[in-house]
């Protein structure tokens, strides 16, 4: 029996058992990751700390937002640290309805998408938080305000940041499996690359605060992902139906 002549309640057995076994390895990730939650945190925070006048931290403004803040880094982290298990029930849930040859690059795909994942967020801690806090900062004291930042405020920026420097990433990948499925193909993408260029400011002005170190920082990577992705398309990819501009 194929995956079309399933019924639909065999479907939603199939799709209840993977979001437990999602839903399991997140749940084990994350107590694990509460363990070291006061580390994380303290880890996460040091591009603002550094960016911060001497003799400043972060601060909280109510009782509970340090419970809550190491409450939601236990998650967010428990998530990134589940992530390889949840793409590949995605990928498992997602196999039968493809063909035998597409099947082969389940092991390629999860491991690419936290390959990719992994290296965004590691280039926006690494190389953007630094400028962005720094600015965001001084810009404030400059002006003659006094440095106060909410943890949890912070938390909630930075991994807003982090998600977008991830997913953003991920662009070649889609792109491979796009042009793998003939949906495009390296010359479609090359002819709208203008498109591409507006919206990685788009994006860019829309996932990051409102100044041009992190809108570039974002929209920039993103146009040379995207490069990446004609080329994989190009390399990789098969032809596509033909369609209108």
């Amino acid at each position: 029996m194929t995956m079309d002549e399933l019924p639909v309640t065999a479907h939603l057995e199939e799709l209840r058992q993977r979001l437990i076994i999602c839903v399991g390895s997140w749940m084990a990730a994350f107590a694990l990751c509460y363990a070291v939650s006061e580390r994380l945190f303290q880890l996460i925070a040091e591009p603002v700390q550094a960016a911060l006048p001497e003799g400043s931290s972060l601060v909280f403004i109510n009782a509970t937002e340090p419970f809550f803040t190491y409450l939601k880094v236990a998650a967010l982290s428990g998530l990134l640290l589940a992530l390889p298990v949840l793409l590949w029930q995605l990928w498992l849930f997602v196999a039968p309805g493809m063909y035998g040859h597409e099947k082969r690059f389940a092991l390629p795909f999860v491991l690419a998408s936290c390959i990719c994942f992994a290296t965004g967020t590691w280039f926006g801690f690494r190389y953007v938080f630094p400028l962005v806090f720094r600015f965001l900062v001084t810009f404030g004291t400059d002006s003659g305000m006094e440095a106060m930042l909410s943890m949890g405020a912070y938390l909630a920026l930075s991994s807003k940041l982090l998600l977008a420097f991830g997913l953003v990433f991920e662009l070649p990948i889609i792109i491979f499996f796009l042009a793998r499925m003939g949906i495009v193909d390296h010359h479609w993408l090359g002819r709208h690359r203008k498109y591409a260029i507006l919206l990685a400011f788009v994006v860019g002005a829309i996932l990051t605060p409102p100044d041009i170190i992190s809108q570039l920082s974002l929209a920039g990577p993103f146009m040379i992902l995207y490069e990446v992705g004609i080329l994989a398309a190009r390399l990789f990819g098969t032809p596509a139906r033909p369609k209108d501009d």
